[in-house]
């Protein structure tokens, strides 16, 4: 722990030599400043031994009345032999008490501290050295006092944060506030949750966060940045009660943190390893906001302003987010190649999905899962999920109120989802029929419905295509049809009466209609079959059962 790192409250059990010598009496004369004013004092030893660097610590004050230096221990040499060992042992300061051996400091003592720059104090006979003492003891206790309120105060501003509205990004700002870090809150999916005070970009964290999220155990994984602020980079992980990576906590400081500092970072993680804990394995806003819309479940659209309040802030808790934040409804359907889960349980495949859209209303349902969350899942995390072999419905924003209307939105989708193998988002789909049957649905329509029409010979199948299509889309019109094609209307009739025989259809129903105008938009996209020698002409004129279209 360097000097400068140790001065205010943020000490801890030390004090310096020149705050100790100025509580000292004015009587104490320094006879020689050797500069280490801002050195660190362990203890006040007094001894008379010749050599008592064997039972002395680094940074002591020691305290000496000369007995050392009577008779012909005084003389130069031996004085010079006496000091240079005190300064070889770093005592911090020589005390040199007057009486009843000597009523000045030896010139000799004088001279060895100066020589080797040891600071030395003369006591006079009117300051006994059990005051001194004295003196240190409650200048440490008094030290240890103003730290320890101020751990106590740091402590209650990390947990006043932790009962906030957004506690990650709350205990972040309160950390970096007491102790001189910047930091990062990572989840177990490496993405960045909260963020405080500027730092080294997370790219180049990837190394440490890989040692922090892929190891086990407590630990401190270390690393250095040519960076402002970043000499020292250090790491902690948030660990699940079984030992499960749930996220890390990365720091970075200019330089080594005190004992206190240390203190209130321990403090830190060990409150955000309990909101990781508790945002993954569970609290008690779902049960209550279960409880009730179970009880009372006509509420949403009759209960009072402070009871929708307190659903709304249920809801938020349930999501970790706030009571205003929007939240959007998630589907997720297993695809054939899906790799999990593979016989996991179901606990663990909830736990999973709770994590990873960073929510607390997770159902586990026969075609895969739903999500209440308030993420916007985006391009990252959904490829994450779609690396896992699982396709998403993402709903759009919404409020408590809309979270019904908004799963009837997903719902709708999802065999879309299922049909075609890719993931859809509610705000991009165009909500009409073809828009939501999605191009492999339409296309199966297609060829069944026109199989026949299809498998002419190339020119035959377009025509007969136009002329339905262009039927179709002037409502059954002949004249605007045949304007429209630039035939005689009675040569329309003869075209329509053939398809209708040809997909033997009564083209008088609206819904069949209907179904052939749908099955239109895809026929384009479907190849010809080999022609069929049974297939009527195209004019109509052969025999058979056709469903004749009247004029």
């Amino acid at each position: 722990m360097s000097p400068e790192a140790a001065t205010g409250a943020e000490r801890l059990s030390v004090v310096t030599l020149e705050q100790f010598l100025a509580k000292l009496p004015p009587a104490l004369k320094v006879l020689h400043d050797g500069g280490n004013g801002s050195g660190l004092l362990r203890w006040v030893e007094p001894s008379e031994l010749e050599d008592p660097t064997p039972y002395l610590l680094d940074g002591e004050f020691l305290l000496t009345a000369g007995l050392p230096f009577v008779g012909e221990a005084g003389d130069a040499d031996r004085v010079d032999a006496y000091v240079r060992r005190l300064v070889h042992a770093r005592v911090g300061a020589l005390g040199f008490g007057l009486e009843p051996y000597f009523d000045a400091v030896p010139e000799t003592v004088v001279a060895a501290c100066v020589r080797h720059n040891l600071t030395l104090v003369e006591v006079p006979s009117t300051v006994p050295f059990a005051a001194i003492g004295l003196e240190f003891s409650q200048l440490l206790e008094s030290d240890n006092a103003k730290l320890f309120r101020h751990l106590a105060d740091t402590n209650r501003q990390l947990m006043r944060a932790v009962l906030s509205a957004r506690p990650e990004h709350e205990l972040l700002a309160a950390l970096t506030r007491r102790v001189p870090v910047w930091a990062v809150l990572v989840g177990a999916d490496g993405r960045v949750r909260a963020r405080a005070g500027s730092g080294v970009e997370l790219p180049a964290l990837q190394p440490i966060l890989d040692r922090l999220l892929g190891g086990s155990g407590p630990r401190v994984e270390m690393d250095s940045f040519d960076v402002a602020g970043s000499a020292l980079v250090f790491g902690h992980p948030l660990r699940s009660t079984r030992d499960a990576n749930l996220g890390a906590l990365v720091l970075g400081a200019g330089a080594p943190l005190t004992p206190a500092q240390n203190s209130v970072v321990s403090s830190a993680v060990g409150l955000l390893e309990l909101l990781v804990r508790q945002r993954t394995s569970g609290s008690l806003a779902p049960s209550q906001l279960a409880t009730a819309l179970l009880l009372h479940p006509d509420s949403l659209a009759s209960g009072g302003t402070r009871h929708i309040n307190g659903l709304r802030d249920l809801l938020a808790q349930s999501t970790s987010s706030t009571r205003s934040a929007p939240v959007r409804v998630v589907q997720g359907v297993k695809a054939d190649q899906a790799t999990w889960p593979a016989g996991d349980s179901p606990v663990r495949e909830l736990l999973q999905w709770r994590r990873l859209f960073d929510t607390k209303l997770v159902e586990i349902t026969d075609y895969g899962f739903a999500a209440v969350t308030r993420l916007k899942v985006d391009d990252a995390l959904l490829a994450e999920i779609e690396k896992l072999g699982w396709r998403l419905v993402i709903g759009d924003a919404t409020e408590l109120a809309g979270l019904s209307g908004a799963y009837q939105r997903v719902t709708s989708l999802r065999s879309r989802v299922q049909s075609t193998g890719k993931s859809a988002r509610v705000g991009e789909v165009s909500w009409t029929v073809a828009g939501l049957l999605g191009r492999e649905a339409g296309t199966m329509l297609a060829s069944r419905l026109l199989e026949p029409l299809l498998s002419q010979d190339a020119d035959r199948r377009r025509a007969q295509l136009s002329v339905l299509r262009s039927w179709l889309g002037e409502n059954g019109n002949w004249d605007a049809t045949a304007k429209v094609l630039g035939l005689h209307r009675n040569s329309v009739r003869r075209q329509i009466n053939a398809v209708a025989e040809l997909l033997d259809m009564d083209l008088n129903e609206a819904q069949v209609r209907a179904e052939l105008w749908i099955a239109l938009q895809y026929a384009d996209e479907l190849p010809a079959t080999v022609p069929s020698a049974d297939l009527p002409p195209a004019d109509g004129s052969a025999a058979g059962g056709a469903v004749l279209v009247p004029g």
